[in-house]
Protein backbone atom coordinates (compact mmCIF):
# COMPACT_ATOMS: atom_id res chain seq x y z
CA UNK A 1 0.00 0.00 0.00
CA UNK A 2 1.27 3.25 -0.67
CA UNK A 3 1.85 5.91 1.15
CA UNK A 4 1.70 9.91 1.08
CA UNK A 5 1.83 12.75 3.44
CA UNK A 6 -2.10 14.91 3.83
CA UNK A 7 -0.06 17.78 2.26
CA UNK A 8 0.62 15.79 -1.05
CA UNK A 9 -3.15 14.14 -0.83
CA UNK A 10 -3.74 17.77 -0.60
CA UNK A 11 -2.32 18.82 -3.37
CA UNK A 12 -2.82 15.88 -5.59
CA UNK A 13 -6.17 14.85 -4.45
CA UNK A 14 -8.33 14.03 -7.48
CA UNK A 15 -5.05 12.16 -8.88
CA UNK A 16 -4.73 10.12 -6.12
CA UNK A 17 -7.94 8.83 -5.95
CA UNK A 18 -8.42 8.72 -9.57
CA UNK A 19 -5.54 5.55 -8.91
CA UNK A 20 -6.86 4.06 -6.13
CA UNK A 21 -10.27 3.68 -7.27
CA UNK A 22 -8.15 2.71 -11.32
CA UNK A 23 -5.88 0.21 -9.70
CA UNK A 24 -7.65 -1.03 -7.14
CA UNK A 25 -5.41 -0.28 -4.42
CA UNK A 26 -5.93 1.28 -0.77
CA UNK A 27 -4.08 4.47 -0.17
CA UNK A 28 -2.71 5.38 3.24
CA UNK A 29 -2.33 9.18 4.16
CA UNK A 30 -0.21 9.94 7.20
CA UNK A 31 -0.84 13.20 9.09
CA UNK A 32 1.35 14.74 11.27
CA UNK A 33 -0.73 14.35 14.37
CA UNK A 34 -0.06 10.38 13.81
CA UNK A 35 -3.55 9.44 12.63
CA UNK A 36 -3.62 8.40 9.19
CA UNK A 37 -6.74 7.03 7.37
CA UNK A 38 -7.24 5.37 3.81
CA UNK A 39 -8.47 5.80 0.91
CA UNK A 40 -10.15 3.25 -0.89
CA UNK A 41 -13.29 3.15 -3.69
CA UNK A 42 -16.65 2.30 -3.10
CA UNK A 43 -16.37 -1.08 -4.74
CA UNK A 44 -13.40 -2.37 -2.72
CA UNK A 45 -15.28 -1.54 0.20
CA UNK A 46 -18.12 -3.18 -0.42
CA UNK A 47 -15.84 -6.62 -1.61
CA UNK A 48 -13.90 -6.38 1.84
CA UNK A 49 -17.32 -5.64 3.77
CA UNK A 50 -18.72 -9.31 1.96
CA UNK A 51 -15.50 -11.17 2.78
CA UNK A 52 -15.46 -10.11 6.42
CA UNK A 53 -19.22 -11.37 6.85
CA UNK A 54 -18.59 -14.41 5.00
CA UNK A 55 -15.06 -14.97 6.94
CA UNK A 56 -17.01 -14.57 10.18
CA UNK A 57 -20.08 -16.65 9.50
CA UNK A 58 -19.31 -20.21 10.46
CA UNK A 59 -21.82 -21.14 8.48
CA UNK A 60 -20.91 -20.61 5.54
CA UNK A 61 -16.97 -21.63 6.10
CA UNK A 62 -18.02 -24.74 6.82
CA UNK A 63 -19.55 -24.89 3.28
CA UNK A 64 -16.72 -23.62 2.31
CA UNK A 65 -14.57 -26.16 3.51
CA UNK A 66 -16.51 -28.96 2.51
CA UNK A 67 -17.09 -27.56 -1.38
CA UNK A 68 -13.35 -27.69 -1.39
CA UNK A 69 -13.01 -31.14 0.26
CA UNK A 70 -15.44 -32.64 -2.00
CA UNK A 71 -13.97 -30.35 -5.25
CA UNK A 72 -10.20 -32.01 -3.99
CA UNK A 73 -11.95 -35.65 -3.90
CA UNK A 74 -13.70 -35.26 -6.95
CA UNK A 75 -16.51 -36.08 -4.97
CA UNK A 76 -18.85 -33.17 -5.99
CA UNK A 77 -21.66 -32.32 -8.14
CA UNK A 78 -21.60 -32.63 -11.83
CA UNK A 79 -23.76 -31.82 -14.40
CA UNK A 80 -25.23 -33.57 -17.23
CA UNK A 81 -24.53 -32.05 -20.61
CA UNK A 82 -27.90 -30.57 -20.95
CA UNK A 83 -27.51 -28.55 -17.82
CA UNK A 84 -23.80 -27.20 -18.91
CA UNK A 85 -25.30 -26.18 -22.11
CA UNK A 86 -27.84 -24.14 -20.42
CA UNK A 87 -25.98 -22.63 -17.84
CA UNK A 88 -23.28 -21.62 -20.56
CA UNK A 89 -25.71 -20.39 -23.37
CA UNK A 90 -25.15 -23.09 -25.73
Amino acid sequence: METVSVNKFRENLKTLIEQSVSRHEPLRVSRRSGQDFVVISAEDWDREQETLYVMQNSSLMRQLAESVKTHTERKGYTPTKEQMDEITGI
